[in-house]
């Protein structure tokens, strides 16, 4: 018996500490991790279609090196909500910004504007490697 409640405890504790060691490996420490809405998927949405890819950074930091392809809307332009205003709400929206900080204030405003599926990749270079998008330069 003594056996038995030995094993037991042996495959109880193995188990744990299994768990444990999953759990925090799987754990992401980067501080600047891209964040997501509930409703969205950061690197294909629910739409079959790739995702619209938004820069909400100044035109001048667009320039210096943005994703090939993105579109610029200035978070902090005074056309923001304007220019926002005539996109599909239907269609699913990836930004970025510098460090995630402006992406993540425009996806909360296109929420609030009836947007459903919008994603914050973070920075230009996480949101390159997410999205498996070269960083280029000029005004496109």
């Amino acid at each position: 018996m003594a056996t038995t409640v030995l094993r037991t405890l042996t495959v109880g504790a193995t188990s744990l500490a299994l768990a444990t060691c999953l759990q925090a490996c799987s754990t992401n420490t980067e501080t600047t991790a891209p964040t997501t809405t509930a409703a969205s998927d950061t690197t294909a949405g629910t739409h079959a279609e790739k995702p619209i890819v938004i820069d909400v950074r100044t035109p001048g930091e667009f320039a210096d090196g943005h994703l090939e392809g993105a579109r610029n809307i200035d978070f902090n332009g005074a056309n923001f909500t304007s220019e926002i205003e005539t996109l599909d709400r239907d269609a699913s929206y990836v930004l970025y910004c510098r460090s995630g900080n402006r992406a993540g204030q425009a996806l909360k405003k296109m929420e609030d504007m009836g947007f459903a599926d919008v994603s914050n990749a973070g920075s230009v270079k996480q949101a390159s490697q997410q999205l498996d998008i070269p960083v280029v330069t000029g005004t496109n």
